[in-house]
């Protein structure tokens, strides 16, 4: 099958487009490559002759139109996106931009390709769209999120995304394109910017400064690992229903405090220091809208198309410490160059123009 995958220079893209190449497929990556997307993340199959790369924006309509019809895909897996909800905070217009903006220039190009198609060929094309939780806003101390649940944003990156949901049912109910659309909770693994909590928490303790918490702690993730992910989205590509919303979790609720004080204790045993890593945790003022909890009900996935989480949280934990402390040589020039890992997401008054 050949994929158009957006984004796969990033994080989650980049762990779908080694998948993907490794199942035998054939991937053309569309990356802007903006400051979270690294060509290193695909070292070991970037010279393979079934991947293919184009610098690509998908805020330039025609760029994206254009590398749409070069890839000639059977399917796109929508990934890229501006992500980060504290730099969404601190500049929310681009995340319209790019996470709404870009997802509609998007689907009017897998759109306009697909009426090229012949006309046996045109139901078969697909374009599953990758998104998050945090579309449904905040969980209280019980209860799961569920595909029918209702979106309330509460952060401008959760806006941005609830909003490229919208987009992608509507291409799908108007234009009758083969859209899926997923929803996943926190992912976690190697490659993972240094900005997001669980490398966040790893490299501060290795560079001995503060690990900044915010708040006490108290607020709750379901952490699913970014390679189980990858399984589930391929699974919703070759097996899931067009119009359908699948819910991805990992079945693995943490308060923060907890997740930091776990990954502090792998540290003390893979690289003792002169004192216990969890010394250094600070609480720090939390960040504005914060939600208190998330949790996925999987069970959609799970019945329908067999996916499952294999990776308990202890493992994936202990796998990503693993990870950034054998790759210094890929954190070390972003820590260096563009990202010093300093405090984002407080910025609530409007800058100047």
């Amino acid at each position: 099958m050949k994929l158009l995958i957006t984004g796969g220079c990033g994080f989650i893209g980049s762990a779908v487009v080694r998948l993907a190449l490794a199942r035998g497929h054939e991937v053309f990556n569309l990356d802007a490559l903006t400051y979270a997307a690294n060509p290193a993340n695909l070292s070991g199959v970037a010279d393979l002759p079934a991947y293919t790369f184009a610098k690509v924006d998908l805020r330039d309509a025609a760029a994206t139109a254009d590398a749409v019809r070069q890839a000639r895909p059977d399917a796109v897996l929508h990934l890229a996106a501006e992500t980060h909800v504290d730099r969404s905070i601190d500049g929310p217009l681009a995340f319209i931009e790019t996470n709404v903006a870009g997802t509609a220039n998007l689907l009017q190009a897998a759109r306009a390709y697909r009426d090229s198609l012949p006309v046996q060929k045109q139901g078969d094309f697909r374009f599953v769209h990758v998104s998050t939780d945090e579309v449904y806003g905040a969980l209280g101390a019980e209860g799961l999120f569920t595909e029918t649940s209702a979106y309330r944003p509460n952060s401008p990156y959760a806006a941005s995304k609830a909003s490229s949901d919208m987009l992608v049912r509507a291409w799908g109910k108007t234009y009758d394109l083969p859209v899926l659309i997923t929803n996943c909770s926190n992912n976690y693994g190697p490659r993972q910017f240094p900005e997001k909590l669980i490398p966040m928490v790893i490299l501060s303790a290795l560079r001995g400064v503060s690990i900044p918490v915010y708040g006490a702690g108290e607020n709750v993730r379901d952490w699913l690992f970014v390679e189980d992910h990858a399984e589930a989205l391929l699974a919703v590509l070759e097996e899931g229903r067009p119009g359908e919303v699948y819910n991805i979790g990992g079945d693995a609720e943490c308060r923060n405090i907890d997740l930091v004080a776990r990954l502090c204790a792998l540290l003390d045993t893979a690289r003792p220091a002169t004192r216990p890593y969890a010394e250094q945790i600070a609480f720090v003022t939390d960040r504005p809208g914060h939600d208190f909890r998330y949790a996925i009900d999987a069970g959609k996935i799970q019945t329908e198309l067999g996916w499952r989480p294999s990776t308990a949280l202890d493992v994936g934990l202990a796998r990503t410490v693993r990870w950034y402390l054998d790759n210094e040589a890929w954190w070390r020039p972003i820590l260096d160059g563009r990202y010093g890992q300093e405090r984002l997401g407080t910025r609530l008054s409007i800058p100047p123009v």
